[in-house]
């Protein structure tokens, strides 16, 4: 999409504005509105691209598509969380047998360990939205108490969406990234995404492996497994959380579509350092969208690795921030609040330790 102007009127600043801080507000305040983040985005959405004055035809087909088709492929979330679930829904007795006889052979603390590492690394081969359905039904089927799934579920998101950066095939960020970069200078393929990142995106899910491990609750995690977890998501429901998840998508489109013209505005004004925090707002922001207005062949190497990897990270903090948090927060009925107590802390620890570790580079 065209920005009108990368200078934009103080009434649309102000108002984008207005919309950004709505957006990481109101749904810790209001209780009505974390219940249906989904038609809430939407609504924020919509008014950011009405204030932006960027409605168009091809804005509108873009935003209904992408739910439902991934580059070329005539297939995207929607299908994938509608077919997976009813994948489920038939099926739960052999699926959730099988997960609790495996966690209850390795033990919760050797299980969660590997589900971590093992899903955030799998999620750069066959995407991160597979990966999060098959998170979001593990979770579902594992006797655990609500406090240990939600810290799980929480951490693993954040290594899936590191891992899936490492090739493109992943996620869209990682898509764009190599379609971006693919003339000189950095004359970027497939393996580039490797290359340039894995050096600190596989320590990062090796770490968040033994973290989260360690932070389940380990004497209750085994108390659980005694009872036998029971399905109990109707056909209708199914359907239903696949809706939702079509509309976040939609809405996610629109309101990052709706604030391109304050990101770009910001965005020539600051040094690689702030880039770094100012791409804190991935937490709502689709990601993909921030990488297609930010990077470019003219940006030095340091500035490309410190403004994905902040990206990345952040977006773990909040449900909206990414594929994955979306669909198992969906699954799993967690709310805005419950993620972002467990999700903030922890995101906010990663941006300053690679911050530190990105100091010899971006100064």
């Amino acid at each position: 999409m065209e920005i009108v102007s990368t200078t934009p009127a103080l009434c649309m600043v102000i108002g984008l504005a207005a919309v950004v801080l709505c957006v990481f507000i109101l749904p810790f305040i209001f209780r009505k509105i974390e219940q249906n983040l989904e038609p809430f985005f939407l609504v924020m959405g919509i008014v950011a691209v009405s204030i932006s004055g960027l409605w168009n035809w091809e804005l509108a087909k873009e935003a209904l598509k992408a739910p439902v088709i991934i580059g070329s492929l005539p297939v995207g979330i929607f299908q994938v969380v509608l077919i997976f679930g009813l994948i489920v829904h038939y099926l739960n007795k052999p699926f959730y047998r099988g997960i609790v006889l495996l966690a209850n052979k390795l033990g919760p603390t050797m299980f969660v360990a590997l589900l971590i590492l093992v899903l955030g690394l799998v999620s750069s081969i066959v995407s991160v939205i597979v990966t999060a359905c098959i998170l979001a039904e593990v979770m579902a089927a594992l006797p655990f108490s609500r406090t240990n799934k939600k810290r799980i579920v929480v951490i693993t998101c954040f290594a899936v969406g590191l891992g899936a950066c490492l090739t493109p095939l992943g996620e869209p960020l990682s898509t764009i990234l190599v379609q971006k970069l693919a003339g000189p200078p950095y004359n970027a393929n497939f393996l580039f995404p490797l290359k340039t990142f894995g050096i600190y995106i596989i320590p990062g899910v090796a770490a968040l492996s033994i973290f989260g491990a360690l932070r389940i609750n380990r004497r209750v995690a085994l108390k659980a497994e005694e009872v036998q977890p029971v399905y109990n998501e109707t056909l209708n429901a199914v359907i239903i959380r696949a809706i939702k998840v079509y509309i976040f998508v939609v809405a996610l489109v629109f309101l990052g579509e709706g604030l391109k013209p304050l990101i770009v505005w910001y965005f020539t004004r600051i040094p690689a350092w702030a880039l770094f925090w100012i791409n804190s707002s991935s937490a709502i922001l689709d990601n993909a969208t921030l990488a297609a207005i930010e990077i470019g062949p003219t940006m030095a190497m340091p500035q490309i690795v410190s403004g994905v990897m902040a990206l990345l990270i952040a977006g773990g903090m909040l449900i909206p921030g990414n594929i994955p948090n979306i669909v198992v927060a969906g699954r799993l009925k967690i709310n805005m609040k419950e993620w972002a107590v467990v999700g903030v802390p922890i995101g906010l620890a990663m941006m300053f330790i690679y911050f530190a570790l990105l100091i010899p580079v971006l100064f």
